[in-house]
């Protein structure tokens, strides 16, 4: 379970790795990550220290498929 507040990409792409999500590919500020058995890639917008728009982050979750709180 994961508990939304404000948080940044950097700290999301942590949270993808640490769910078993590798980067895949990158082009410029868009990386894609996978992860064994999951048909899914997930695309992640980069941009660092930014906060990451409520909108965009359980976007984000739901294609990986990682629950919330």
């Amino acid at each position: 379970m994961y508990r939304l507040h404000h948080r940044r990409f950097s700290e999301l792409v942590k949270l993808l790795e640490k769910n078993g999500f590798r980067l895949f590919k990158e082009k410029g500020s868009i990386r894609y990550y996978t992860k064994p058995g999951c048909k899914n890639m997930v695309r992640v917008d980069f941009h660092g220290s930014k906060e990451v728009p409520t909108g965009t982050c359980l976007a984000i979750l739901k294609s990986a498929g990682i629950d919330r709180t």
